[in-house]
């Protein structure tokens, strides 16, 4: 028998009661035991304590997902089902998230260490949204006719790829799931779900809404695993067509060279960031205060886009320094489901070490520590809100994506200047521009190298806008229309109406 998640929530945001689900692998419709029995404690980061078990996917068990979806996808799936019920069961699915969405977010809460609030209205929420987002698309695939001459009509229209996977990092383990199956479900597609092995509880337990929804057995399979195991497995899986990946620089050239070496699979790639934040003298101080703050301290840092350098002009960088370091002072880090806290837990013991020896190469290679630094002392893996001064452009701390509430700060002259800072590292994933001329904004966002610029704000995203890097921070694009095309292939069709061959 598959293990079984069972906790007691007490918390007086949300969900009060007892969840229990199994946290077997979900192939076919059904929750099973990894075929070799393996499993892996799922730990609270927020108190470091052990709440449950999961069972752990390898090779043969990525094996048996796919030759599920593949069923799924030639009998019950794809092309069988009429595109009007797809968006049907999207519709019924994201129904059922915001039924249970007091559950999601505890159990989201409690695997990942991010503040509650947070985790009900921004991550269960947006998945949703997602949901409802994508169901409206299912209906809409249409190809397109080509006027050529009277002997011909040539039309294309839009196909499923067939069996697809998504790899999902452990940060926004329910929105990033939600964000690579809706639109594979909307086009047709069958799909496997790799969580995270730290992060499975709400992947695991949407299963049980799948279900529910209706979708058939084999449409969409979750196998949770390490990415030695599970995602070398996908990688190499001859039986699977695309994989949309959220990780780090390393695991997207792993999975590029895979898919050469097997069927030269269709990739999405997120990989990471070293995102900007620039405050011109003439942005709304105050507010560039705090955005620049929730820039890099939501998710306690935890996050690809984080701004994690602030580059400041020269004549505002003083006031600016003194007001961000009050600012942080202000912040709140502690128990997930206080609804006072602002920073949440690190997600492991090993991904705060990480952090620490960060902030000490920072500190060595002659940065000015100004705030922070140092782990919490409670119990969990927490890490103070990091500020860095005095930094230079070819230290660590500026060209490597550290994913954790530290920040380094710097000064610059004018538009010139910073833009050879700001486009100055291997990724380009995201940037923001404070300012409150128009014609700069437009100015710098042209200039920027990334593949969303925000004004006045960061971290804003919806399901309607693409989202993806420039340079080493992926390819490809995921939300808004440009994903549809990422898990379909265009067919076109030719028609003789007369003409004859010339042999």
């Amino acid at each position: 028998m598959p293990p079984v998640f069972n906790y007691q929530f007490e918390n007086q945001l949300g969900f009060r009661g007892q969840s229990t689900f199994s946290t077997g692998l979900f192939i076919d419709g059904k929750f099973v035991d990894a075929i070799d029995g393996q499993t892996i404690e799922v730990v609270n980061p927020a108190k470091g304590d052990v709440i449950g078990t999961a069972s752990l996917a390898n090779e043969k068990d990525i094996d048996a997902a796919v030759n599920a979806a593949t069923r799924a996808f030639q009998t019950s799936w794809g092309l069988k089902v009429p595109a009007s019920e797809r968006a049907r069961l999207l519709l019924k699915l994201a129904d059922l998230i915001d039924r249970d969405a007091d559950e999601l977010a505890s159990l989201e809460t409690l695997n990942v260490g991010k503040p509650y609030l947070y985790a009900r209205y921004g991550d269960v929420a947006a998945s949703a949204m997602m949901a409802r987002y994508y169901a409206g698309w299912a209906d809409k695939l249409t190809g397109k006719t080509v006027e050529v001459d009277e002997s011909k009509l040539i039309y294309t229209r839009q196909e499923p790829l067939g069996v697809v996977a998504g790899i999902i990092p452990w940060n926004f383990p329910l929105f990033l799931l939600v964000l690579k199956l809706t639109p594979a479900l909307a086009t047709g597609n069958t799909v496997i779900l790799k969580p995270s092995e730290l992060t499975p509880l709400t992947s695991i337990r949407l299963c049980s809404l799948i279900n529910e929804a209706g979708f058939p057995p084999g449409v969409v399979n979750v196998v949770a695993g390490t990415g030695q195991s599970a995602g070398v497995a996908i990688a190499n899986h001859m039986g699977i067509q695309k994989i949309a990946l959220t990780g780090g620089p390393l695991a997207g050239r792993s999975l590029l060279k895979a898919a050469g070496n097997s069927n030269l699979k269709r990739l999405t790639l997120e990989l990471g960031g070293k995102s900007p934040a620039i405050i011109f003298d003439d942005a709304d101080f105050d507010d560039a205060v705090r955005w620049a703050s929730f820039g890099i301290f939501f998710n306690a840092g935890q996050m690809c886009m984080a701004g994690s350098r602030i580059y400041v002009q020269e004549t505002i960088y003083d006031k600016f320094i003194e007001a961000f370091l009050a600012h942080s002072k202000t912040l709140r880090t502690g128990d997930p489901f206080d609804p006072a806290t602002q920073l949440g837990a690190q997600i492991s013991s090993v991904h705060t070490e990480r952090i620490m020896r960060h902030i000490k190469v920072a500190v060595e290679e002659g940065a000015t520590l100004v705030a922070g630094g140092s782990r919490i002392d409670r119990e969990g893996y927490f890490v103070e809100p990091t500020v860095f001064t005095n930094v230079k452009h070819d230290m660590k701390i500026i060209q490597e994506e550290i994913f954790g509430p530290v920040v380094a700060i710097a000064k610059f002259k004018d538009e010139e200047e910073v833009l050879k800072m700001a486009n100055g590292t291997m990724y380009g994933l995201a940037a923001s521009v404070f300012t409150n001329n128009v014609t700069r904004a437009i100015k710098i966002s042209g200039a920027l190298e990334a593949g969303t610029v925000w004004v006045n704000c960061h971290h804003n995203i919806t399901p309607q806008v693409s989202y993806g890097g420039y340079k080493q921070s992926g390819m490809g694009r995921e939300l808004g229309d440009e994903a549809i095309g990422q898990y379909t292939n265009t067919k076109a069709v030719h028609i003789n109406l007369g003409s004859k061959s010339i042999f």
